[in-house]
């Protein structure tokens, strides 16, 4: 069995690693990033199993992609090497010290071309949480059919699914995720949204009250993200706010990636939702105190380090 279940796309990364124009003899750094990829990496640095499946091309970024997921404990058994496309690429300008602009070459290519065939059924229902987002229905036609194909093999296995909107503009309007998400939510026991994610689904209304109606559309779990106002979720039960935990930010891409992570690590240790929140926001903060999507996720020993007094040696 393994505890946690994703899929969707992962790029290559190649990013400024100084402020100003993305030009000649700027500095750079090679990596990989993908929302999916991230959560599996972050439950996996916190002691539990995951897996995660795509599409990467038969070249040196897919090779990197899935030597790296392999070194952080994820297993790639799934990953399919598309001959006839290449790994996406995702670039990454720091333009002033407190301001990224990301470009993202990914239609047509690998991730892109996830497909229901891709998936391994028995790996889905042998698992105790699936996750999914927004973005991969939002890549095309077959992603999108991969993502409805999970969560409804998920969902009749009695496996909890985990669906986080993630909404991006730039892949698909309002009105079109509006509806392909509605159709996700009912499957979905936990559901994490950003406000502005949120009202796709539901009106726009107090972050407490929002939370509350998505629980009414089927998950059992409801989960807002609120950036520097912390987080709030609902259960059913109680609605809990958490504020963030304190940190310089180096870098704010991963952040709500990292903060699911953490949250769905909680729920495979058996945590209340109050642990689970607030582990949720630890990891969320350790992600932005580092550059990088996950290079900043906290392993389980270090989680004590953002409120400990004196951790010199």
């Amino acid at each position: 069995m393994t505890a946690l279940v994703t899929l969707g796309e992962a790029m290559a990364v190649v990013a400024a690693s100084q402020p100003g124009p993305l030009d000649r003899g700027a500095a750079l750094r090679m990596g990989f990033a993908g929302a999916e990829a991230t959560v599996a990496i972050g439950v996996s640095r916190l002691g539990h199993s995951a897996a995660w499946t795509g599409r990467v091309g038969d070249d040196s970024a897919g090779t990197m992609i899935q030597a790296g997921l392999r070194a952080e404990g994820v297993d790639v058994t799934h990953v399919r090497v598309d001959p006839d496309a290449p790994t996406g690429l995702m670039l990454r300008e720091r333009r002033t010290a407190d301001r990224v602009r990301v470009a993202y070459y990914r239609k047509g290519f690998a991730g892109s071309r996830l497909s229901p065939e891709d998936l391994d059924e028995q790996q889905i229902t042998r698992a105790r949480i699936l996750h999914v987002t927004g973005i991969t229905p939002a890549l095309g036609e077959s992603a999108r059919a991969a993502v409805e194909r999970a969560v409804r093999i998920a969902k009749e296995a009695g496996v909890t699914v985990s669906l986080d909107i993630n909404y991006r503009a730039q892949l698909w309007s309002r009105s079109e995720a509006a509806q392909t998400l509605a159709a996700l939510v009912p499957y979905a026991d936990v559901v994490f949204a950003g406000p502005e994610e949120a009202s796709l689904l539901v009106p726009e209304m107090e972050p407490a009250d929002m939370a509350r109606e998505l629980t009414g559309l089927g998950p059992a779990q409801a989960v807002l993200k609120l950036g520097a106002q912390g987080a709030l979720a609902d259960d059913g039960n109680e609605a809990l706010v958490q504020p963030v935990v304190p940190v310089t930010c180096v870098d704010p891409i991963g952040a709500g990636d990292a903060f699911v992570s953490g949250y769905l690590a909680g729920l495979l240790d058996g945590a209340s939702l109050a642990e689970r929140l607030h582990l949720a926001a630890t990891c969320g903060a350790f992600a932005v105190s580092v550059p990088g999507d996950w290079e900043g996720l906290p392993r389980r020993g270090e989680l004590g380090l953002l409120t400990a007094q004196d951790v010199s040696r």
